[in-house]
């Protein structure tokens, strides 16, 4: 489709960009299925997908993707496109999570988005269906009465002819390429990258991991959410997983029931109540325990704090300002259970102060109901207690040197709430009863506090009398 007027793009490499790998195994097993190559594996063809997945394009590897086009020679083009859809849906299947969202987001703000691969069209064609591209940039096979006939029609698009196909592409497209994004972990795709206003660096092979540094192109992962960084292919909370075990833990005893009911794949939203700033560690134990992580929507303080906000962005942490009303954390969560991940909210928002923090009935605010809403996504309740007393909320640190006599910290996960998403409050009260109803008997009791554990509860930085806390708030200005 022509455009009359310049518009921008974005434009994906297809191997170790959009797949986590190669896509080249399932491809040779829908064209032996269909019998335009034998039921054996060529020599080294095994090997050569190994090396590709680990250290990705290299030279020798593509001068063999070059000449596959003469071995193609007498395949009918009909019986090729129908291997290409048969292996369409395992192709899509293995699309990473982010990358959907990354595609609908270009598409939402009206780019046109294109895939660009040296994979033979009639192969990835299908697979650009399926995700609903419509701009395939792609080599493609020479044809004769209906057969490939062994040569390439037009630019073998890889290096720099993949530069000149897109470039070809956006001018007939009227595609303004500076202003365009491009994705891509190949050291060969620099030139591209090079062409547009955004490049952006994807899984980058060695060489391109070190050319993005000297060129300060960001660098993403789309099988987790932006600004979580990856070493040897692994996100921060998988590689400290291995030692989040709940009997290393020396200044707590943490006793962890039902992670069972944390889904093991697929999205959920997991709901707790909110003590003490241990909360977020106690609730970690349980992912780790069931092996998946998660995305915590935390407070902008946690962000902007040296160190522990960088922890927090790698974690894949989502900030959230208070009292700004933007709905950016909503977004930012529902995209991440559009890819498939957990996401924790503590849907009172902040530890209760004073006397509210020992009133039975939690009260919760709409953003886990509305995230719900807008997702499809289950809620799984967890009940906590006892974090206050590992860190109470007058600490700027937790305790770590009670290993005499550590607390008893209780973390109950309960099954996926079926809500009504129709009455936001009636969808939080049933949220917070479903959390209610995981915490102990003494939860459910009104407790008059001593003023020792009134100023426990109280921010580090109020001085007074803990019996007076409530009646200052109420005259500061813009409280109710």
């Amino acid at each position: 489709m022509a455009l009359t007027e310049p518009t921008a793009a974005a434009i994906f490499d297809l191997d170790r960009t959009l797949l986590a790998g190669a896509s080249g195994p399932i491809i040779s097993s829908a064209l032996k299925a269909t019998g335009l190559m034998s039921d054996r594996n060529i020599p080294g063809e095994d090997l050569l997908f190994k090396v590709f997945n680990i250290v990705g394009e290299n030279r020798p590897s593509m001068m063999l993707t070059k000449q596959a086009a003469k071995f193609a020679k007498g395949w009918a083009r009909e019986t090729a496109q129908a291997a290409g859809e048969l292996a369409a849906d395992e192709l899509a299947a293995n699309v990473q999570p982010f990358a959907r969202v990354l595609i609908e987001e270009h598409r939402a703000a009206g780019r046109l988005v294109a895939i660009a691969t040296t994979t033979p069209y009639d192969m990835v064609k299908p697979l650009a269906d399926r995700l609903g591209i419509e701009h395939v940039i792609a080599t493609r096979y020479g044809v004769k009465d209906g057969f490939y006939d062994g040569t390439i029609n037009g630019p073998f698009v890889w290096g720099r002819g993949k530069v000149d196909a897109v470039k070809y592409w956006a001018k007939q497209h009227k595609v303004e390429l500076r202003e365009s994004y491009a994705y891509s972990d190949s050291f060969y795709d620099a030139a591209l990258l090079g062409e547009v206003g955004h490049p952006v660096v994807v899984n980058p092979d060695p060489r391109m991991r070190v050319l993005a540094v000297a060129r300060r192109w960001p660098t993403t992962y789309f099988d987790v959410p932006p600004g979580v960084p990856k070493l040897a292919g692994i996100e921060p909370q998988q590689a400290i997983m291995p030692f989040a075990r709940a009997e290393l833990l020396l200044y707590a005893k943490l006793d962890i029931q039902d992670f069972e009911n944390i889904p093991l794949e697929g999205p959920a939203i997991i709901c707790g109540n909110h003590r003490s700033y241990f909360d977020p560690l106690a609730l970690g134990y349980a992912f780790a325990k069931r092996g998946r992580p998660v995305r915590f929507l935390g407070k902008k303080e946690v962000f902007d704090a040296p160190v522990v906000g960088d922890i927090a962005s790698a974690m894949g942490g989502i900030r959230v300002e208070r009292g700004t009303g933007s709905d950016e954390p909503l977004r930012e969560a529902a995209a991440a259970l559009s890819a498939g991940e957990l996401v924790a909210i503590m849907p009172q928002g902040t530890i209760p102060r004073g006397k509210a923090f020992f009133d039975p009935e939690l009260k919760g605010r709409w953003g886990a109901a509305k995230l719900s809403a807008m997702t499809g996504a289950p809620i799984i309740p967890v009940g906590l207690w006892g974090t206050e007393k590992v860190w109470p909320r007058n600490a700027k640190v937790p305790n770590v040197l009670n290993v005499i006599d550590p607390p008893h910290v209780r973390v109950r996960v309960g099954k996926a709430l079926e809500l009504d998403h129709e009455d936001m409050d009636a969808d939080t009260t049933a949220i917070m009863t479903a959390i209610t109803d995981l915490l102990p008997a003494e939860a459910h009791e009104w407790h008059e506090p001593t003023a020792e554990e009134l100023a426990l509860t109280l921010p580090s930085s109020y001085k007074g009398d803990p019996q007076d806390y409530e009646c200052e708030e109420s005259r500061r200005p813009g409280t109710d």
